[in-house]
């Protein structure tokens, strides 16, 4: 979509987005490593839930998931950072064109200021992780005590 441009910020012309939109298009897709990762992170986190692997393993799982969802947040930042400044672009079309790098940077970094850990509650994959994880060792538990009372009671017959 033709605005304005040039190489050189500060200078006047026309401006194709059409490589900063392509190039942001490719990051989206990125998306879909990000959330196949999770998936396998959550998935061998709870096959040793299962198997009874140490609390270690399951901790560094956890780690994962936390490391997966936060590049989500920074994945999704920069793609909102990019986006808002196109469109503020577009839409003012100012006579000089400004430093585009710059104005991302400080968008994402505006966005990133305002990141706290309470974000991960929002992440649909890292709570269904938390919660299916929180049934699977519900479940063991049950399944612990259930074979602790049989053998119990096999002892007294």
């Amino acid at each position: 979509m033709p605005g304005r441009s040039s190489s050189n910020s500060g200078s006047t012309g026309f401006i194709s987005f059409s490589g900063v939109e392509s190039a942001l298009s490719s990051l989206k897709s990125f998306q879909a490593c990000i959330n196949s990762g999770m998936d396998t992170a959550s998935s061998v986190a709870l096959d040793l839930v299962e198997s009874r692997t140490e609390v270690s393993s399951e901790y560094s799982m956890d780690k994962a998931m936390v490391e997966f969802a936060t590049m989500d947040r920074q994945l999704n930042h920069y793609v909102k950072a990019v986006q808002s400044t196109i469109n503020h672009v577009k839409e003012e079309r100012p006579e000089k064109i400004p430093d585009l790098k710059l104005l991302v940077e400080k968008k994402f970094l505006a966005l990133q200021n305002k990141n706290s850990d309470a974000d991960f509650q929002n992440n649909e994959k890292f709570v269904q992780f938390k919660q299916q994880l929180k049934e699977l060792k519900k479940q063991c538990k049950s399944t612990c005590f259930a074979l602790v009372r049989l053998f119990e009671i096999r002892e007294l017959t």
